[in-house]
């Protein structure tokens, strides 16, 4: 064994230790190998150091014999060394495991879903007692990770990525087994398809308690897609009581965004390639600031719906709020201007909202109903898909209305369309009337091929309950939409694949490191947006803008 020790330094100095041979050592516990080439860096002082870059404490136990050491502080070390392996032998063999031929009742659901390879670890529980539970990940080479827990499988992220790396268009088996009242039950495989095409980096997203007449805590926040790190974009406690929403950014692109904030402090914040400004939105003319943005491809416009919205409550016992609109129009704001372009054919007593613009910016489509009485008559409020011309040299609008989808003749509302980057397909969310859909346990999520005209419901990925706000990625191979069918109560994100004929995959539950974090939160996830990178913002500077009531 060769020692590296500074002798001229003081005690406390680390002592790097490489075992230049195998080493057996005879303890009270069973031997240990000690690998050659191996690397156990100690501090001597505090009996402290790191294994394999995991840190490690000094034991006392009584050893009978130590071979070719006769350095007090070297035998230590090996102690050290043979407290990990004792922690890692806890690991428990699933010997001769009944076999039966059913899949796991695994939360969240990912049996037969489609991934990108960048996706976090899909950890994992099972809906039923056990004692422990064991999971073979394997692809069709050989190579596999197994992890066993007591409550869950977290599946390392490196061995994860590396393993989705290496089967990329191809697939994965996932075999779980289960010990209960002593007995190991192993249950059927199942597949993982790993798709070829990426994803981008992260999303963004509000989270937000219910709440329905005072602000609580809520904040947008941004999410590693390939890990489990969430990061702060903006909090309503920056300046309080106020409101965070409506967050929109530029196909995906994290150097341009929009963000309204509601409350004495109110604006919309406005970041384009790093520079940021407050907004006030709320001129004269119009009966609200700008909600529901949606950039224009060349980052030049950015459209608004500007509403005079209520809310009101049923008295019904399955259902909860009602969202109305009393007033409701399209602009488009020219940011190098700072100015409102719009067009009396957006400006009617009929309602116009859900404002978004085709990828090659010639085209702005959204959401129109023809004008009801309220309260009485809002359920029947129906909104139907329309469009209009928009020419982005001039910031000038064309001369006549479109409708796409006439949802009124079927009894039904269009709501949240949203154009496909390669310029396909148009999703959107149908319910039986109004515009805010997220209420509606009807509404589902339907597709438009603008190519074929083809207009059909995602049976793929829709359920009993609600499916609202869906976006895109920036490759338009994935979307992210939000749902509750977990329990009816909270909202959660989603994703599923679609490939470039269309076909559509298994949506799968957005993963966390602890599978239960969606049955423990509080909290929905609202507006879910694909973002290619982390969002920075300068909050020093924004809160001192927000505060100022400075707005341009």
């Amino acid at each position: 064994m060769n020692i590296s020790n500074n002798t001229s330094k003081s005690r406390r100095d680390n002592i790097l230790l490489t075992v230049g041979f195998s080493l057996r050592v005879s303890v009270t516990a069973p031997s240990l190998i000690v690998p050659q080439g191996r690397h156990i860096q100690v501090s001597p002082l505090r009996g402290e150091g790191r294994w394999e870059g995991m840190p490690v404490r000094r034991l006392k136990p009584t050893v009978n014999k130590v071979s070719s050491l006769r350095d007090n502080c070297a035998s230590q070390i090996l102690l050290f060394v043979l407290m990990l392996f004792l922690f890692t032998a806890c690991t428990e063999k699933v010997d001769n495991p009944t076999k039966v031929e059913t899949l796991p009742a695994i939360f969240p659901d990912y049996t037969d879903v489609t991934i990108p390879a960048t996706i976090a670890p899909l950890n994992f529980t099972l809906n039923e007692a056990f004692e422990k539970i064991n999971a073979v990940i394997e692809d069709a080479q050989g190579n596999k990770i197994e992890v066993q827990g007591k409550q869950n499988i977290q599946i390392p992220v490196k061995k994860w990525r590396n393993l989705l790396e290496e089967n990329k268009g191809g697939e994965i088996a996932v075999t779980v087994s289960v010990k209960q009242d002593g007995k190991w039950k192993q249950y059927q495989s199942f597949p993982i398809y790993i798709s070829e095409y990426p994803v981008d980096e992260g999303l963004a997203y509000r989270l937000i308690a219910p709440g329905y007449e005072i602000y609580s805590k809520m904040g947008i926040y941004y999410r590693t897609l390939a890990d489990f790190k969430q990061s702060t974009i903006l909090e309503n406690t920056l300046v309080s009581p106020s409101c965070v929403n409506c967050h929109s950014f530029r196909q995906t692109s994290a150097e341009d965004m929009s963000l309204h904030v509601r409350g004495e402090y109110g604006g919309t914040i406005l970041q384009t390639q790093g520079y940021t400004d407050i907004l006030n939105l709320k001129r004269d003319s119009l009966v609200s600031p700008g909600v529901y943005p949606y950039w224009h491809p060349n980052g030049k416009y950015i459209a608004y719906s500007v509403n005079h919205t209520q809310q009101t409550f049923h008295s019904a016992a399955d259902e909860r709020i009602e969202v109305v609109d009393l007033e409701s129009d399209i602009i488009v704001y020219d940011i190098e201007g700072n100015k409102i372009l719009s067009t009396p054919l957006l400006k009617t007593e009929n309602f116009e909202t859900f404002p978004s613009f085709s990828p090659d910016g010639k085209t702005l489509y959204f959401s129109c109903s023809s004008k009801q009485t309220l309260p009485d008559d809002y359920k029947e409020i129906r909104y139907n898909l329309c469009k209009i011309d928009f020419n982005p040299e001039t910031g000038s609008f064309g001369t006549k209305i479109d409708t796409l989808v006439w949802a009124d003749t079927l009894k039904k509302s269009v709501s949240f369309a949203r154009p496909s980057y390669d310029g396909k397909y148009i999703m959107y969310t149908l319910a039986d009337y109004g515009n805010f859909s997220i209420w509606h346990k009807e509404a589902d999520l339907w597709l438009l091929d603008l190519q074929t005209g083809e207009n059909r419901p995602l049976a793929e990925v829709n359920s009993s309950d609600t499916e609202s706000y869906h976006s895109w990625s920036s490759n338009s191979r994935w979307f992210v939409f939000s749902s509750r069918r977990m329990d009816g109560l909270y909202t959660r994100p989603y994703l599923a694949s679609i490939d470039e004929n269309g076909k559509i995959s298994k949506p799968f539950l957005l993963p966390q490191k602890n599978p239960d974090y969606y049955k423990q939160s509080l909290y929905s996830f609202n507006i879910p947006e694909f973002v290619n990178g982390p969002i920075q913002l300068d909050i020093n500077k924004i809160e001192k803008q927000l505060v100022s009531k400075e707005r341009k």
